[in-house]
């Protein structure tokens, strides 16, 4: 069951283009590139960092903006112009003595496949290409960059049994 699968998660491996963002890349007159993030799926990172999860960023493409995103959020697993994310995948693994079950990876298009084949869990978002949906355990309901991380953070802290405490200070009392 997706669920079982989901509660013994300690690391979670993200794309970036098409996941954290929806995709678009703009490129402004002076050459520099602007990217949107969704404030709720970094508060789901946060929530998910603050639960032991660690979060690690993977992208096959280069951006200083996502540097300041990842810094933002407090990742220090940032790797970008990555050719092979499947070895990038299973040295993190093996650097950090996990199985393959305690990895979830979250995709959307085919450079994904690698992370897919090297994680327990694989998460498409809602829009993801079709072979990647096809490949996942679960498809979020939310598109990538319009909540599909906090979606998949929400869903991961519930199955671990740390949603509450997860939110506890939120509250206000």
């Amino acid at each position: 069951m997706v669920q079982n699968k989901a509660s013994g998660i300690k690391l979670l491996l993200l794309d970036v283009d098409g996941v954290l963002t929806d995709g678009t890349i703009t490129i402004n007159s002076q050459g520099e590139e602007i990217k949107s993030f969704d404030v709720k799926d970094g508060q789901g990172l946060k929530l998910l960092i603050k639960a032991g999860v660690e979060i690690v960023i993977v992208s096959g493409r280069r951006s200083v903006v996502v540097e300041h995103r990842a810094k933002d959020l407090g990742i220090a697993g940032l790797y970008q112009g990555v050719e092979d994310k499947a070895l990038l995948c299973r040295q993190l693994i093996k650097q950090r003595g996990l199985l393959k079950e305690e990895v979830c990876c979250i995709g959307d298009d085919l450079p994904d496949l690698a992370m897919f084949h090297e994680s327990g869990l694989c998460i498409a978002v809602a829009d993801a290409c079709e072979e990647i949906r096809a490949a996942a355990d679960l498809v979020t309901q939310n598109r990538g960059g319009r909540g599909a991380v906090r979606e998949l953070c929400e869903w991961l802290l519930k199955c671990k049994g740390s949603w509450n405490q997860a939110i506890e200070g939120f509250s206000g009392k």
